[in-house]
């Protein structure tokens, strides 16, 4: 399994390697009201956008995982505060009802 693993990385890298060999050709990136970024090879201009739609991606996860954690903790806290109050009233009843001869 760890060879296919391997192998299917490589052949990843080389697909991506060879895409980036085939986007170097310069591109104008023209922002808003016509400012333009000089002659920049495609490659980077995909990367940049790439990195930055995953960094949007991740802001926009952030509230509802926070959420997530938030609720799990206090569910956490419920099962503990839960099981401190059934064992020492198990232990006891168990306790009880043994009764010495």
């Amino acid at each position: 399994m760890k060879y296919i693993v391997w192998a299917l990385r490589i052949v990843i890298f080389l697909a991506v390697l060879f895409f980036a060999y085939r986007n170097m050709n310069p591109v104008e990136v023209t922002f808003f009201d016509g400012v333009t970024m000089g002659q920049v090879p495609l490659i980077v201009v995909m990367l940049v956008t790439f990195v930055l739609g995953t960094l949007f991606g991740l802001l926009l996860m952030l509230p509802s995982a926070l959420r997530r954690r938030r609720e799990l903790s206090r569910s956490r806290r419920d099962i503990d505060r839960i099981q401190a109050v059934v064992k020492p009233s198990n232990h006891s009843a168990s306790s009880a009802s043994v009764t010495p001869l």
